[in-house]
């Protein structure tokens, strides 16, 4: 099937799977508040042909704030798309019921709803479009596995940048793509992560007919505007969609505001976020997660501690010093996982670190040997999510080569981050981490904090990037 036409059915497919779920939740409301009687409630319950209107006027609100939301336009994560359906369902209630006081009123349609019957089917709402596009997500999924409507990917560029988007598409199933190749110039390896170069910059006309390919990813942050123009020039042949992954820059310009001085123009950047009461509630935010999840997790790390012993000669605990909030240096505890003449050997982790013991390739795999930093967070030197830490020595070297390094220790150093829950752990490039570090820096919320706590509760645990 064409890939346009196949995009089109699956959002034909998503409005209407929608629009079913909210008439079948505010039924489904109108049954419970049926079967469950609320005594307190003067408001007696019609029949249900008198919510007929309603029912419509809801559905077509909820449809609308979706559409708004653009949850039509953008594939999210499950985490951003339940906030979205919250925020959507939320919006599109209280407004079916401010418009059907105006558009109801002195017809057959008219009746005094009650209060149950609304925040039941509020909820129903949330939780049922939730599970519909869920499925609907799954059936999409398993077509495009098999070959049906699959978008294929070109990627201009073959470094660390492209690498990042290459995982990030492997790791993604959900997105739909498949990477016909990458393109770079003559020095390019011949192939990254198992997808092969095909060729130079100059040969993307060819290749986007050649390869059928539906969408490019300019993924060079560092080439220049003029370059960026002549890659977009010679990917316009044909109805394909053309990305460009931003540099340091435009990620920091999420938060730009264009102010004035006198009548002259000024770019004003967004400040740090984090200051005054949001420091108070993010460090409050620490102490109670911190202190949760240490007693949560204490017979579990009784028993990594007992296997660590056992395992291997040498302490318990990993203590290094490692570079957090104002490039100050604190210890940094781990669960033991390498030889005790580890670091002696060497101290950039990499795949198949030789160093590590047998239970440490466990524990390291499944992120187990960082939940003694939860007492890193309770004692102030560490936040639940935030940059992650790194050695002086290595803080030393990047600070030299990349730029706006030293900004990311502005904020306490974090057990997870954003760019951690975006696969960039472990032996991958200081760069578009340092990139993410700064998004997160300049863009924070408590929202997003929250996010990243899911993420990571959901999928961070057993992370590929882990060794």
């Amino acid at each position: 099937m064409d890939t346009h036409r196949f995009r089109s059915l699956t959002t034909l497919s998503l409005i209407v799977v929608d629009g079913f779920m909210t008439m079948l939740a505010f039924i489904a409301a109108y049954a419970l508040r049926l079967l469950i009687p609320i005594p307190a409630e003067a408001v007696s319950v019609a029949p249900l042909a008198n919510y007929f209107g309603l029912i419509l006027l809801q559905t077509a609100c909820v449809l609308l704030v979706m559409f708004f939301y653009r949850m039509y336009h953008v594939v999210r994560s499950r985490v951003d798309q339940f906030y979205a359906i919250f925020g959507a369902v939320s919006i599109g209630s209280l407004l079916a019921v401010s418009l059907s006081e105006i558009i109801f009123k002195n017809t057959v349609f008219e009746v005094d709803y009650p209060r149950a019957t609304l925040a039941y089917a509020w909820l129903l709402g949330i939780a049922l479009i939730s599970f519909g596009r869920w499925a609907n997500q799954r059936i999409r999924i398993r077509l495009q596995m098999r070959g049906t409507g699959r978008e294929r990917v070109l990627i201009v560029g073959a470094g660390d940048v492209a690498r990042v988007v290459l995982q990030k598409i492997q790791w993604s199933p959900y997105l739909g793509y498949e990477v016909a190749g990458l393109v770079n110039g003559e020095e390019s390896p011949p192939e990254l992560l198992g997808v092969p170069v095909l060729g130079q910059s100059d040969d993307l006309p060819e290749l986007i007919e050649k390869h059928h390919i539906d969408e490019v990813i300019i993924a060079l942050p560092a080439a220049s505007h003029e370059e960026l123009i002549r890659l977009i020039g010679l990917c316009q042949r044909g109805r394909i969609t053309i990305k460009v992954f931003p540099d340091v820059f435009e990620i920091m310009a999420a938060g730009v505001t264009v102010d004035d001085l006198g009548g002259l123009p000024l770019l004003t950047v967004r400040d740090v976020a984090l200051r005054g009461w949001n420091l108070l509630l993010k460090r409050a935010v620490d102490i109670v997660g911190s202190v949760a999840a240490l007693v949560l997790f204490s017979p579990l790390m009784m028993l990594v501690a007992i296997l660590v012993k056992l395992d291997s000669p040498g302490p318990v605990f990993f203590i290094q010093e490692r570079v957090g909030l104002d490039g100050r240096p604190f210890p940094m505890l781990k669960f033991r996982s390498m030889r005790q003449d580890a670091e002696r050997l060497g101290q950039w982790t990499v795949k198949g670190d030789p160093r590590r013991t047998r239970l440490g390739s466990l524990i390291r795999k499944v992120s187990f040997d960082e939940l003694p930093q939860f007492i890193n967070v309770l004692l102030g030197e560490m936040s639940l999510v935030g940059p992650r830490a790194e050695q002086p020595k290595y803080v030393e070297e990047f600070q030299r080569r990349i730029p706006r390094y030293m900004e990311r220790h502005r904020e306490k150093a974090g057990l997870t981050g954003w760019a951690q829950v975006n696969g960039l752990r472990g032996d991958t490039s200081i760069e578009e981490r340092t990139k993410y570090d700064l998004w997160y820096i300049e863009n924070w919320s408590l929202w997003l904090d929250i996010k990243i706590i899911l993420r990571t509760l959901i999928r961070g645990w057993f992370d590929p990037t882990a060794y």
